[in-house]
């Protein structure tokens, strides 16, 4: 969709020619959300292409996911062999109502960015424990887990002038057992609940995405029962945190939610023994 009310685009290639931020500016990186709705507030678009971050950096102890790294990139990802949680990055990319043309050009920041409760990018960082490095817009730098970054139904710790510049993930979090469970009303809807484990020293990391208007994030220091996991849901979730809209009912989510968690502690409870 042309952006008929845009005046200017500016394309900045270090961070020092980051333009000042003003009403009416927007980012933009894979513009697959920008460009597929009127955005009639916006004058300017500021291209972070130009830039041009590494998409995917290792180091001796983090994977390191530019903002701007798309979802193809991602997925085409070669993980070293000890790298046992790996499937969840073809996983979470599957997870995505998107065709594979968007995926080449839909950025893991921007999935990040729209703090859609669906977010597979929000469910797969998230649950590996990632953290988002965040340049401000007085110059400064600050950073947060993923799970504090995204703060309900299309709202995150941004603020205006804000830039989301990477999320790293602990390699530590790469080498885990992990289990995946999604569902949807329909066989390409938009995930409903998506559940990430994974196995944490003696115990149990779980992440619950989609059925909730943000993650949520249980730790448990030994492997629990089906009742304990139950009942800690429960505490931990209350019934205002379930997202409603068509692709699911909260009662609905919520049950699913229990279910597949059951299903995840199962399994890593056998792979664990």
């Amino acid at each position: 969709m042309d952006l008929n009310t845009i005046t200017s685009i500016a394309r900045p290639q270090t961070r020092n020619e980051l333009p000042d931020w003003a009403a009416g500016d927007a980012w933009l990186a894979g513009g697959t959300w920008l460009f597929s709705e009127p955005q009639a507030h916006l004058t300017r678009l500021i291209d972070l292409a130009a830039l041009q971050w590494p998409a995917l950096e290792i180091t001796d102890s983090e994977l390191r996911i530019a903002a701007t790294c798309t979802v193809a990139q991602l997925d085409a990802l070669l993980c070293p062999p000890d790298w046992i949680a790996a499937p969840l990055i073809n996983a979470c990319c599957r997870a995505f109502l998107a065709s594979f043309k968007i995926w080449k050009t839909a950025t893991v920041g921007g999935n990040l960015c729209m703090s859609l409760p669906a977010g597979p990018m929000i469910a797969l960082t998230g649950a590996l424990e990632g953290v988002c490095t965040i340049w401000k817009s007085d110059g400064s730098e600050v950073r947060m887990p993923v799970i504090d970054f995204i703060t309900g139904n299309q709202a995150n710790a941004l603020a205006p002038g804000d830039l989301l510049r990477s999320i790293d993930i602990p390699l530590a979090a790469m080498r885990r057992r992990a289990a995946f469970r999604q569902i949807s009303l329909t066989p390409v809807g938009r995930s409903a609940a998506l559940l990430i484990g994974s196995l944490k020293n003696d115990g149990l990391l779980l992440t619950v995405t989609a059925a909730t208007v943000r993650p949520m994030q249980l730790s448990f220091a030994t492997m629990p029962d089906e009742d304990e996991l139950h009942e800690a849901i429960l505490h931990a979730i209350p019934d205002r945190l379930y997202h409603n809209d068509v692709h699911g009912k909260p009662a609905w989510r919520k049950q699913m939610t229990l279910r597949l968690a059951e299903q995840i502690r199962a399994e890593l409870s056998v792979a664990r023994s």
